[in-house]
């Protein structure tokens, strides 16, 4: 295979931030694309890793932050103010135009431009190019439900782009997959090597991370199509797939404007601590006697460095002044350290994937052990956050173990034990894709009302809200939904 390595690793994540601008709109970075009329004419190696970077931005700060507090892993830190309004599901559309932004003006309009590009032998970039779109596309429209797709960032031809249901999305999701398939099956083209920042190229790792995506999509339409989920995953072991069994992750440096999107984002707030543990996550953590509390939160100074202290979801203004414990460098989260910089933003856990295949299993959609894969979601878990020592005893003894799997009476009590365990291995790291899961399937069912909610009754976030800029300037916007209105395949009651 050849290998076209256009600038050094290193200078390359000065690239990082290129074409995205941060959460909290304090940071402006440089955008290649302001003008997406007439984008300008880029080497689609150098186009990679903005895409990646744009990619990694959104669900490592902004969809983290609401994903985060969503699933309950954290909440409004009682001595700060950032991020009251999401803690209390009262939320304005204009809080959404940057991700947006950032997601059709750089993630997918940069894909667009490599999967167009005619540069001959880049098979491989275009490949990528593909799966990251793919990628990009499902976290979209599992945030806002029905998006543009087919109409999308082509302004030129379309300046208004039409809505797209979300299962027409969905259908167009598994065909950016195959594409992407079949260009990393073409015979020894160019390899986008360290321009491509999660994997350095590797046609191998990418297909598998090609058909762990392709089995976490035909998941999540498993209570709205079951049948059409079943074929799809029945088709896709039939050809004795490979899936993830390592983090697909961007790595950051501590150099500025490449650091952890998250811990970029605190700095650019005067380091003010705002995200704090959620008594939700934390009880359930120490009901299972689960070691993995220590990596995920950061013990008060006490003479007890084992205790973390959590307030309920919600209750900053019940709790003021009180010291609560903050989330670690381990996740990005801690301001005050520099470690936070270098937290890798994960696309994909090989935890996750995992838990997938053991779902996958579960419901009869798969061959294999359910109990072997389960197990392994836990120790990769353990062993990502740096105590795998610890992994085999809380398998075997918490209630939320292997036990609540085997004991399972039917199908979706084995499905109802993964989710709950996948939630506590996607704490900190993918806090949207947790949210994700809770929205999809109900679990894990100890996830409470915030206290601080303003929507009324026991109505809990189903969706963000579309971006004003999209009422603003399209004229086939389809109008707003609140945030408690269910997306398309969140129809398990």
């Amino acid at each position: 295979m050849r290998t076209n390595n256009i600038i050094n690793p290193k200078k390359l994540l000065l690239l990082l931030f290129i074409a995205v601008i941060g959460f909290s709109g304090c940071k402006k970075f440089l955008d290649i694309n302001q003008n997406p009329n007439n984008p300008d004419s880029a080497d689609p190696n150098l186009l990679l890793p903005t895409v990646q970077a744009a990619v990694g931005q959104l669900v490592g700060n902004a969809f983290q932050v609401y994903g985060g507090i969503w699933a309950q892993y954290w909440t409004q830190s009682p001595n700060s103010g950032q991020y009251k309004t999401i803690d209390q599901y009262n939320l304005a559309n204009t809080a959404f135009d940057r991700p947006w932004l950032t997601i059709y003006r750089n993630a997918l309009v940069n894909s667009e431009a490599i999967i167009n590009d005619k540069t001959p032998n880049i098979e491989y970039t275009r490949g990528i190019a593909y799966l990251m779109k793919a990628y990009t596309v499902q976290v979209t429209t599992d945030a806002f439900g029905d998006i543009p797709v087919a109409e999308a960032v082509n302004y030129a031809k379309y300046p208004a782009p039409h809505y797209q249901s979300q299962e027409i999305v969905y259908d167009s999701i598994f065909k950016f997959i195959d594409k992407g398939v079949a260009l990393l099956s073409v015979t020894s083209p160019l390899s986008p090597g360290s321009q491509d920042l999660v994997f350095n190229g590797s046609a191998v790792k990418w297909k598998a991370f090609a058909n762990t995506l392709k089995l976490k999509a035909y998941l999540r339409i498993a209570y709205v199509n079951p049948a059409k989920a079943n074929a799809g995953i029945t088709a896709l072991y039939a050809a004795s797939p490979t899936f993830l069994t390592e983090d697909a992750a961007i790595k950051y440096l501590t150099i500025g404007g490449n650091e952890n999107p998250l811990y970029n984002e605190m700095v650019g707030l005067s380091r003010t601590q705002n995200l704090v543990a959620s008594k939700t996550a934390v009880d359930a953590y120490v009901k299972n006697n689960d070691t993995r509390l220590l990596k995920f939160y950061n013990p008060i100074a006490t003479g007890d460095q084992t205790k973390i202290t959590a307030i309920p979801q919600g209750s900053y203004q019940a709790n003021a002044g009180s010291v609560v414990s903050i989330p670690t460098a381990l996740v990005g989260a801690d301001p005050l350290l520099t470690a936070s910089a270098t937290a890798p933003v994960k696309l994909f856990s090989a935890a996750e994937s995992y838990f997938l295949q053991a779902e996958a299993v579960a419901r009869g959609y798969a061959a294999g052990d359910v109990n072997t894969l389960y197990t392994q979601g836990i120790s990769a878990s353990f062993s990502a956050t740096g105590n795998p020592a610890d992994a085999a005893a809380y398998t075997a003894t918490a209630p939320d173990g292997l036990l609540a799997l085997t004991s399972a009476a039917d199908v979706e009590g084995k499905v109802k034990a993964i989710i709950t365990q996948k939630y506590y291995a996607l704490n900190g790291f993918q806090g949207f894709e947790a949210w994700t899961e809770y929205r999809r399937t109900g679990y894990p069912t100890f996830l409470v009302l915030s206290v601080a909610s303003q929507l009324g009754g026991n109505r809990m976030p189903q969706r963000m809200l579309y971006p004003s800029s999209e009422a603003l300037s399209n004229s086939n916007f389809p109008g707003s939904l609140p945030l408690y209105t269910p997306v398309w395949w969140a129809t398990k009651k």
